[in-house]
């Protein structure tokens, strides 16, 4: 989705994203924009989405939550590297996700690796809502580009959440 406008996104998201869905941000917040996922999670509790999940850079410890509750859907909101201008969005289903990030994380499992467990449960689709980092330095925080796009992320997916979406 790199490139091509929220409306697109949000239509793509209104159309996938249907039925029980789980939010998932993942990041270390002491890495500048990788910071993204936990702070874009961060904002949807505060605005009153339930069951969001912050799992920072340990994602694969709330996985038996997930797999407990078999939600249609689990988001991974993350900031990942995927070679275009910082603050970018791409929207990849878990087949993409295996493919682009099989092993290289700067967690302690890949993405890949946590998309294909999730869906093991033969319910859970998976996803990746990532965002193009512009520094990774540590002790800094997120930087402006990278912060425009947290804000329009947040608005998207406080405003398109369809009819059949709930959340776990």
């Amino acid at each position: 989705m790199a490139g091509e406008s929220k409306t697109n996104l949000r239509e793509q998201i209104e159309y996938t994203l249907r039925g029980r869905v789980c939010l998932m941000g993942v990041g270390n917040a002491d890495y500048g924009d990788d910071a993204l996922g936990v702070h874009l999670a961060e904002a949807l509790r505060q605005a009153g989405v339930p069951d969001v999940i912050v799992a920072g850079n340990s994602p694969e410890r709330y996985l038996g939550s997930v797999a407990n509750i078999k939600p249609d859907h689990l988001v991974f909101l993350d900031a990942v590297e995927f070679g275009a201008a910082p603050g970018s969005v791409v929207f990849l289903d878990s087949r993409q996700i295996a493919a682009r990030y099989p092993q290289i994380s700067t967690h302690k499992i890949s993405l890949g690796t946590l998309a294909t467990f999730a869906e093991s449960n033969g319910v859970t689709k998976t996803w990746l809502l990532g965002v193009q980092p512009e520094s990774l330095k540590e002790g800094q925080g997120l930087t402006p580009s990278v912060r425009k796009t947290l804000d329009a992320l947040l608005r998207l997916l406080l405003d398109a959440k369809p009819q059949e979406m709930s959340l776990c």
